[in-house]
Order: C-alpha cells, then structure tokens, then sequence
C-alpha cells in the first residue's frame, strides 16, 4: 500500500527544460514504436525502446520511466479494449512531459531532496522536511509545477468484523447509494451540484469579459489569471466535498459490517449518448471515476475487498417482483406490485444482487428500513447523518405485498 504527498514548487528554468526534455523522449519512442508496428509488423518490448531511446539530460532511469510510460498506456488501453472496442491506444506526442525520479536518483540530507539528473547535470534541489519518498514524480498542473512523492506503507491487517455485501451504485444527482442487505445509505449531492452549477456560471461570465478585451492587454491578462485563480478554488472545494462524503460512507459501511463492496460500472456510460445540451455537460462533468478510485482506496485501507459490477437495468427491475419499469424522476414505483423505493437505492439493490447472482429473483421478503441520508455541511465541513423518512413514499409493507 502507498501514501502520497503533494508539494507545490512553483516554476523555474530547470523545470521547463526538464520536462520538455522528457517530453521530446516520450514523442520520439511513439513514433518509433508506432512506426515500427507499420513498417515491419513488430510490436516492441519496452526493453528495446530503453536501448535504442536515451537522454543525456536526464538520469538514466528517469529516462527509462519516460518510455515505459507508453507501455503502461498501451497495457491499459488493451484492458479498456476487451469492453470499448472504440477505446483509441496511446498515439499523440507530448511537447511537456513529467518528470519521473525513482530511488537510484533521490537523497535526503539536512531536510534538502536532492533529484538526480545524470552525470554532468545540474540536481533539482527541493526543500523537504519529511522522510525520504520511494519515487517523485513532478508534473504540470496549469498553473505551477507540482511534486508527487509516494511513500510505500505496509498494508493494514485487514480484521473482519462481519461477512455483509454491500452494493453500491454512483450517480450524478446523488454521488453514490448504498445497500448492506439491511440499510440504505444516500450520499446527498445538493452541495457537490450546486458548486458544478456556480463553476459553469463563473466560467462563462468571466470568458465573456475576456473575449471583448484585446489579446496582449494587461486588462486581459488580469482576467485571465483571475478566472483560474478562482475555478481553482472552486475545484479544491468540489474535492473536498468528495473526499469527505466518500470517508464517511466507507467508514459507516465499515462499521456495519461490510467486508466486500460491490460499485456499479458506469464507465461505458458516456458512450453513443446524447441527452440535450444541458443534460450532456452535467454527465460529462460527472466525476464517477474519481469518486469510484476515492471508495476503492478507502475501503482497502479498511480491509475491505472492492469488486466492478455490469449495471444493465438494475435501476429499471423491481427488487419484490423482478419485473422491470423504467422510472420517472427519484422514486422508484413498480407498476406490476405497486413496490415504492428511492431509484437509486433500488439500483444498489440489483448491483449486490448481480454480484451474489440473485439478479431478478424477489429480494424484499420484509419491510424495508427507510434510507439514512449523508448530508455535507459547509459551515462544519464535515459529512453527518440524517433520516430519509420521506424517501420512501408510502406504506414499504403494503407496497411488497407483505
């Protein structure tokens, strides 16, 4: 298991020269590499690009980095292949790249990080008041370069406080719902919304004002550096709400009992789709990848296992019946049963059941528990609990049939 830091270090000379040098080595192993497989018909090994690739600029394994990161690319594109046959390898050159320093290339002395750039070069020199990291990686982030140390942890000794399932099923209204076969937990998604809405509303007010200033002013160029001062802050605020709200479903489901967590898979979601306008840019900014890799990582600190599930239809099958109906707005109400639930609780129902291959039997034999709200709170900045009693409309037992 690792940690990581992340440190600002502004932007210097060395810097630009450093990743633009890395930059000119990744583009001349793509076009080897993909000049190669035209040509001849041969997919090479990363071993042979390291051979016939160097850089007298950088340190030797610094340069090594650089080349495999385009295997590391291909290896994840023939992954994504086998469920997007559309999914496009890596191809295009990079005029910037990162920096990568492994362990052969970093020191640590009197709080100084020395970065190695090979014999003959000048070292990149950081101040560093913590322990020494196992790999630095420095890259661009828009504004300013940033360093990204990784410290390698031994993993947690996973202690199993109970054998639950948990399914769990991510949305753009609601960051994810989940079901334990007991309780329903919702993440409330109003605050995340609302600041997506707020950034979309500041970018296109304060690109407006710069579009009718002349290119080069010193009016525009304060604007410009005013509009990514503050989408910047806007998007710390966004991962903060993330952060915090998926901590504390982890840990509730944790201290549940939870030992393996199933997540819906959205990731083709985006594909051959088109919902209006409006519709469309709220969906492509859905960050489910991000809030699906925040529950991963949390959940395996806890000793709790991870696992994909296909989602097909699970939102449109009636967890007391097994028919399915396509719903309307956030209530979900069979037209077969009369069964009335949270729509999305519903899809975590169907996810868990997927998993444990009871996908379309009858799973409500009871009366079901009403959904427990997460709610973020600004003024506290931390997530808390709070009863759903109204999600679920009308009388659960009488709807089951029960």
């Amino acid at each position: 298991m690792y940690q990581v830091r992340r440190v600002n270090i502004g932007k210097t000379a060395q810097l630009d020269e450093l990743a633009r040098e890395c930059g000119r080595l990744y583009s001349q192993t793509v076009t080897s590499f993909w000049r190669t497989v035209r040509k001849k018909g041969i997919w090479l090994k990363p071993s042979h690009l390291m051979r016939w690739h160097t850089s007298d600029k950088l340190h030797a394994h610094t340069a090594d980095a650089t080349v495999q990161a385009l295997f590391a690319s291909l290896n994840s594109w023939r992954k994504r292949r086998k469920s997007d046959p559309d999914a496009h390898p890596p191809r295009r050159r990079r005029y910037y790249f990162r920096i990568e320093y492994k362990g052969t290339a970093i020191r640590l002395k009197d709080g100084r990080l020395t970065l190695s750039n090979g014999k003959g070069n000048a070292p990149l020199m950081l101040d560093w008041p913590w322990e020494l990291p196992k790999t630095v990686v420095i890259h661009w982030t828009g504004t300013q370069y940033e360093a990204i140390a990784t410290y390698k942890q031994e993993a947690p000794q996973a202690i199993p406080i109970g054998n639950k399932v948990a399914g769990i099923d991510l949305g753009e209204i609601h960051m994810a719902v989940s079901y334990d076969g007991e309780q329903t937990y919702i993440l409330n998604g109003r605050h995340l919304r609302s600041k997506r809405q707020y950034q979309n509303k500041l970018k296109a007010k304060l690109q407006a004002k710069i579009d009718v200033k002349k290119k080069g002013s010193r009016r525009r160029k304060k604007l410009v550096r005013s509009k990514q001062k503050q989408l910047k802050k806007i998007k710390q605020q966004i991962k903060d709400i993330e952060h915090k709200q998926s901590s504390r479903l982890v840990s509730t489901l944790h201290e549940n009992g939870v030992q393996t967590v199933v997540i819906g898979d959205v990731r083709d979601i985006r594909q051959d789709l088109d919902v209006g306008t409006k519709n469309n840019q709220k969906l492509h900014q859905w960050s489910h990848g991000h809030v699906r890799h925040l529950l991963t990582y949390k959940a395996e600190r806890r000793g709790i296992q991870v696992a994909l599930q296909e989602e097909s239809h699970t939102s449109q099958t009636c967890p007391c019946c097994g028919k399915r109906y396509k719903p309307r707005g956030r209530v979900y109400r069979c037209s077969a049963c009369g069964f009335t639930f949270h729509r999305d609780a519903v899809g975590a129902m169907n996810i868990r059941a997927k998993y444990r291959e009871e996908f379309g039997s009858p799973l409500v034999v009871g009366v079901m528990a009403p959904p427990i709200g997460i709610r973020f709170m600004p003024h506290t900045g931390v997530a808390r609990e709070h009863s759903r009693e109204n999600v679920c409309v009308g009388n659960c037992t009488e709807a089951a049939g029960l």
